[in-house]
């Protein structure tokens, strides 16, 4: 039996939760390189967002989720960290209740929205193009950094969920 701290092969996701939108990002089995996936615009009254999550994590064979956690540059956590916390719960219940327990885990993710929005201006992307696909950018640089943390340091990371 694998221990808890082991790194699962398999796909990860990575999500990147805000007001109006979330962005999912995806990697390779191998845990190599993540990817921008899709948008998906965020409803807090049906939670259609987080059914289409639960869906593809599903149809991707998901072994682990990583939900990016805003913070403060301080650490403090602030109210879009609690924002994100309650959405990862709502996430692990529903794939709970979708008979898919995925292993999700919070990142920290501070500046990776800005740091999105960097490389999207490095690429040539107009400003407000940015805004279709930058929560997917910001999504897998959270994905990419929970692979590489994992990869420097041959266990899980991140706040198991």
């Amino acid at each position: 039996m694998a221990s808890a701290d082991a790194v699962p092969y398999g796909v990860k996701l990575g999500v990147d939760v805000g007001l109006a939108r979330v962005g999912v990002a995806m990697c390779d089995p191998e845990g190599i390189l993540a990817t921008p996936l899709r948008t998906l615009k965020r409803d807090e009254k049906k939670n259609s967002d987080i059914n289409v999550l639960v869906k593809l994590a599903s149809e991707l064979g998901a072994v682990q989720i990583f939900l990016g956690l805003p913070r403060a540059l301080s650490g403090r956590d602030t109210a879009s960290t609690s924002m994100a916390r309650e959405y990862t719960e709502l996430l692990v219940a529903a794939l709970g209740a979708a008979g898919n327990p995925v292993d999700v885990r919070l990142i920290d993710e501070r500046l990776t929205t800005v740091s999105a929005h960097r490389s999207l201006h490095e690429a040539g992307l107009a400003g407000r193009k940015h805004r279709q696909v930058v929560d997917q950018v910001a999504a897998a640089d959270i994905l990419q950094q929970a692979l590489d943390m994992q990869k420097s340091l041959q266990r899980n990371v991140g706040d198991p969920a």
